[in-house]
């Protein structure tokens, strides 16, 4: 990128140096070009306030600017008689000299067509100057060209009505007009009319009329008219061109070819605008070969101007392309002949390259047109812009464009989305935006990328007014943003509280009857029950089914626990039930939904109502609906309740394994394991096999109430029954051995392990326990301590971080490297707790240094360390 300012720089400051050597040069080149003592950001400035000094003046050797002053004094006026007098005597005090050349220079620089009926009017009612069949033409053209039809029909019918007009000859324009118009059979009546009179065409009106005829594919009338020209002595270079022009049009390119060498051995009117035709047709059809034949065969009978030629050669190949293949083409005629492509081909070339990202050779190209004092147009001025954009020199591209008044530039929709998308990559987020504004008022709207990308960078940088102004922008240009633009926008609004805008703009989607995504309803209700307004979220939550999309369960809780908390939150809690029974046909998963959310809310009366309803609804609760009662009662520690609830499910149906899982993993979080333990020896005696997680959450439960005695018991039937321990109670096991020698004691009472037992071998559990209680002797031999763990149950991240702080508590602290080390080796990542293990232990052994290394690789990681460890930094 550097390469490219340094580039640019020396090219246009120092335009005397050789290019290549330039194109090769590195980015220390620049600084010999300024003072040693400079900065970089100073000299950044000077270069960019250089180059962009350079261009400026380039700019303004533009020659037509008395001509954009014309139009923009035509432009910037309304279209009233008010506004058109005024207008009209702005023109008159820049005093014009009017002839036919001046006003067709004016008409072919103008690109609204507005404003050329305005010139046209203006200069026709001047004195001293009259319209002449070559102005009627060319304003014919315009109208043409914009299929303006009705009007220019409306204009030739009231031509008559105009004073200026008839200083032209009546029929021969509107034989023109209505050629040019599309409608060769009206102007052909017209001429049978004026032959009958007696009256006929100039040789200017007989070719307009015949070109009209070969674009209407009119040919055989295309032969007569030729014929009345040739019989007059109108016959010219345009005829010619014109007949040739009808041989491509009916796919006769021999026939064409022949002609053309016909007219050239036979001395006839001839010119290389006729060649231009055939080579045209000929690349038109992918025959390149053939047409570079042709033009090498004329440029060698010496009688045509090759320039233009070598102009529609050039076109043709890079419309075809064959980017590279021009290029050659115009560095070896320039070499040979010292041909140099006019502005057109330039700018041509300079968009394609663009396109390919060809930023070297764009440069250069722009070089050569500056050395040879071609003065640019609108179009190589945003090429340029464009170019600065992409050759990440922005600030030059901004300062041209701050500037474009002083020299007439008026960027096109493809600079300003160059421009906005490169200020939005380089964090210029503002200037983007005003830029934007900028375009809008010159009547241009960014494409849907542009768009996209701006408005993701005001989200990003939480510039919430300026996307939501964006927004109405936008909306009233009839542009829709996608779905994902309105989510990031929805989803920025709500993350900055503003959740009440983002209902106003979810509001105008649905307006637009754009169905909002499954995303959207997401972030709006989650923005609207964290700000209590549980009303409006469950206003969402039915709209989102009619939308199409299906709610979860996580939804539901939070939505039910927002009403939960609001005033009367029964009320609001059997409406939402009614809504969303009254949506569609109910079930039991709807029903279901409203037990669970009330009973994550702890209201298990409003979900014993919906159960309830449930039942009066004729509906025949299931296991899942009896489940998520039950849990509703656990949850809110109403044992009496969820007991009693549990006794009449035991008389509905037969209770298996899932409901008394459920009672004993709810009545265990309650700190009720002594309840919890019965059930369990119940659900044994009915033969039921309890699930692992039972027994989890009794190891749990009973650690918690250093129960340590009926621990060592739940273990022993765990592993009686041929079940295996599971790395969540091996850990619970491991957490608290750590914490006192009291398990290991109860194990020791047991009689499942010897007191004086060491590490050697395989340990049973008990003599892990041991060890970490720090009973029985650890060696430091850390494959060993970590075999004798899987021998006992598998290892997972909490199981290493377990071991690393036992390892660290003593002398064994050098051994904990190692531990971490496994980790990776294992294929694990370590956590949050691993690292401050790591680092209490340092701090706590006054090993410093490292403690302060590993905090910081702790802090890069994104984690904090635990008040515990912070009270020894």
């Amino acid at each position: 990128m550097q390469t490219f300012k340094c580039l640019a720089v020396r090219v246009f400051l120092c335009p005397t140096v050789n290019k290549r050597f330039i194109l090769c040069s590195s980015f220390a080149c620049f600084h010999s070009l300024f003072p040693a003592t400079a900065t970089f950001e100073r000299t950044g400035d000077l270069h960019s306030k250089e180059v962009a000094s350079s261009f400026k003046d380039w700019f303004r050797s533009r020659n037509d600017a008395l001509l954009d002053q014309i139009f923009e004094i035509l432009s910037s006026q309304a279209d009233d008689l008010i506004s058109r007098r005024s207008a009209e005597s702005t023109l008159s005090r820049l005093g014009l000299r009017l002839s036919e050349d001046f006003v067709l220079k004016v008409l072919n620089h103008g690109k609204d067509v507005l404003s050329c009926l305005k010139f046209f009017d203006w200069a026709g009612r001047q004195p001293g100057y009259h319209h002449t069949r070559a102005t009627f033409n060319a304003i014919f053209k315009i109208l043409s060209r914009a299929k303006l039809m009705s009007i220019m029909i409306d204009f030739l019918e009231t031509y008559t009505s105009q004073r200026y007009m008839h200083k032209v000859r009546f029929y021969d324009t509107l034989v023109m007009g209505y050629s040019v118009a599309g409608k060769p059979e009206i102007a052909l009546q017209l001429f049978g009319r004026m032959r009958f009179t007696g009256v006929d065409l100039d040789s200017f009106s007989y070719h307009v009329l015949l070109n009209a005829l070969v674009e209407e594919n009119l040919f055989d009338v295309v032969e007569i008219v030729a014929k009345q020209i040739k019989m007059r002595g109108f016959e010219s270079e345009i005829t010619s061109g014109i007949m040739v022009k009808s041989f491509v049009k009916q796919k006769k390119l021999e026939e064409a070819v022949a002609f053309i060498r016909g007219l050239v051995g036979n001395g006839g009117a001839v010119n290389e605008n006729v060649v231009c035709v055939v080579i045209d047709a000929l690349c038109k059809q992918n025959k390149f070969e053939e047409a570079r034949r042709l033009m090498d065969e004329f440029q060698g009978i010496g009688k045509f101007s090759m320039e233009h030629i070598y102009g529609v050669w050039i076109r043709d190949l890079v419309q075809a392309g064959k980017v590279d293949g021009a290029m050659e083409f115009v560095q070896s005629k320039k070499l040979a002949e010292g041909y140099m492509p006019d502005l057109f081909r330039y700018n041509i070339l300079i968009c394609r390259l663009l396109r390919e990202n060809r930023l070297e050779e764009v440069c250069d190209l722009l070089m050569e047109m500056k050395e040879g004092e071609i003065s640019p147009d609108k179009v190589t001025m945003n090429a340029a812009l464009c170019f600065f954009c992409k050759a990440g020199m922005v600030d030059v591209a901004l300062d041209l464009y701050n500037s474009r008044k002083e020299f007439g530039l008026s960027p096109n929709s493809m600079a300003y989305n160059y421009l906005i998308n490169t200020l939005c990559g380089d964090g210029s987020v503002d200037e983007a935006y005003r830029v934007l504004k900028n375009s809008i008022e010159q009547g241009y709207f960014p494409g849907r990328k542009t768009f996209s990308i701006l408005a993701d960078a005001l989200c990003r940088e939480g510039k919430l007014d300026k996307m939501k102004e964006l927004l109405v922008v936008a909306l009233e240009q009839n542009v829709v943003p996608n779905d994902a633009l309105y989510d990031k926008f929805i989803s920025a609004l709500c993350k900055a509280k503003r959740v009440e805008d983002g209902y106003v703009i979810h509001g105008e989607l649905h307006r637009l009857d754009k169905v909002a995504t499954r995303k959207t309803y997401l972030n709006l209700i989650s923005g609207f029950n964290k700000s209590s307004r549980g009303d409006i979220a469950t206003r969402l939550l039915i709209e989102m089914q009619e939308s199409g999309h299906t709610p979860s369960r996580t939804l539901y809780r939070s939505v039910i626990r927002c009403l939960c908390d609001a005033e009367n939150p029964e009320n609001q809690f059997l409406k939402l039930l009614e809504m969303q029974l009254s949506h569609h046909e109910a079930n039991s998963r709807d029903y279901n939904f409203f037990i669970d959310g009330a009973g994550h809310a702890k209201k298990p009366d409003l979900a014993r109502k919906a159960f309830e309803m449930m039942v009066r609804s004729g509906m025949e609760p299931n296991l899942c609906s009896d489940i998520l009662m039950l849990q509703s009662y656990l949850k809110s520690e109403r044992i009496s309740d969820a007991l009693n609830f549990f006794v009449d499910l035991c008389k509905r149906r037969k209770a298996g394994r899932k409901l008394y899982h459920t009672m004993i993993a709810g009545l265990c979080k309650a700190n009720k394991p002594d309840i919890a333990l019965e059930l369990l020896m119940e659900m044994k005696e009915k033969g039921l096999v309890p699930s692992i997680q039972c027994y989890e959450e009794l190891v749990q439960s009973l650690c918690s109430n250093k129960n340590y005695d009926m621990v060592v018991k739940i273990i022993d039937d765990l592993q009686r029954s041929g079940r295996h321990v599971s790395s969540f109670i091996g850990n619970i096991l491991l957490l608290h051995s750590l914490r006192s020698r009291e398990l290991y004691e109860a194990w020791v009472r047991s009689g499942g392990v010897l007191e004086d037992a060491s590490l050697s071998g395989s340990l049973t559990l008990g003599e892990l326990v041991g060890a970490f209680s720090g009973r029985i002797r650890v060696d430091g031999n850390i494959e060993n301590l970590e075999e004798a763990i899987g021998h006992c149950f598998p290892l997972d991240l909490y199981t290493y971080n377990m071991l690393l702080r036992r390892l660290s508590m003593n002398e064994t602290m050098d051994y904990s490297y190692e531990v971490f080390n496994r980790i990776y080796e294992k294929g694990y990542e370590p956590n949050r707790w691993t690292y401050d293990i790591l680092v209490h232990s340092l701090f706590k052994h006054g090993r410093t240094n490292e403690a302060k290394r590993w905090l910081n690789e702790m802090l890069q990681k994104g984690f904090d360390p635990t008040d515990r460890t912070r009270q020894l930094l």
